[in-house]
């Protein structure tokens, strides 16, 4: 599989790309900042999709960074219903509460091992007798994280990994077993683009303010030291290659 930006493929740190005409869409008058970020809109559009979430369903998601964010979104544009998103930072939850004012938010004590962190987030949702996550969506990669999404979700749930992670780790296989909880995985995308452009020109996804840096192309190692920064509270970084007025 070849993919822009995974080694050996270039990336996209370049004022022109030649790509193949058939591989390329219409964006419209959409601006080239939602353009960029149809791509995070695909990767949380394939999990959606293959993860199965459908209307009513209680739904985690694991990590409020870009990625959670929008899935966080297409979770609420799918009508999941209760919605918690979990980070731990509190800045990014704030700004998560208001992208989606109906989703719950809970700050992960890193403290804590992944059962009792399940708990306090299943105790976020409300009564744990009658409502637990059937689906978590992982967009984090980090193997604590994953561990506890296995503990969260219900009876016969499923755990979505989004998120990129370590070559190697350990998942607690006994209770994926005994509770016939599914893990499932994402690499890419495809086929994704006509229905992320259609959901944005629709108003269906609202992106606008998650971009909260944008730099210049030649400023493009600040960039990504103001995104690797936890202290600069950036969201989503752009790089541009001009002024999208």
């Amino acid at each position: 599989m070849q993919f822009l930006s995974t080694p050996p493929v270039d990336g996209l740190l370049r004022r022109y790309v030649n790509h193949p005409a058939k591989w390329c869409h219409k964006i419209g008058n959409m601006s080239y900042e939602n353009g960029a970020l149809l791509e995070p809109l695909s990767v949380a559009l394939a999990g959606m999709e293959r993860s199965g979430v459908k209307l009513g369903d209680s739904v985690l998601i694991c990590g409020a960074g870009p990625i959670g964010l929008i899935t966080l979104l297409c979770c609420q544009a799918a009508g999941a219903c209760p919605i918690v998103i979990t980070d731990v930072d509190a800045n990014r939850l704030s700004y998560a509460s208001k992208l989606c004012p109906r989703a719950k938010t809970h700050k992960v004590n890193t403290a804590l091992s992944p059962p009792d962190c399940a708990s306090a987030i299943i105790s976020t949702f409300g009564d744990s007798n009658t409502v637990k996550p059937r689906i978590a969506l992982e967009c984090t990669g980090v193997e604590t994280s994953i561990a506890t999404a296995i503990h969260s979700v219900k009876f016969g749930g499923k755990v979505f990994v989004i998120g990129v992670g370590k070559p190697d780790m350990s998942v607690p296989f006994m209770r994926l077993s005994t509770q016939e909880i599914d893990l499932q995985f994402q690499y890419r995308y495809c086929n994704t683009w006509p229905r992320a452009i259609r959901l944005v020109q629709e108003g269906v996804i609202r992106m606008e303010g998650l971009v909260t840096h944008r730099f210049d192309i030649e400023d493009s190692v600040r960039a990504f030291e103001t995104s690797g920064d936890v202290k600069s509270g950036a969201v989503k970084v752009m790089i541009q290659s001009e002024c999208d007025g």
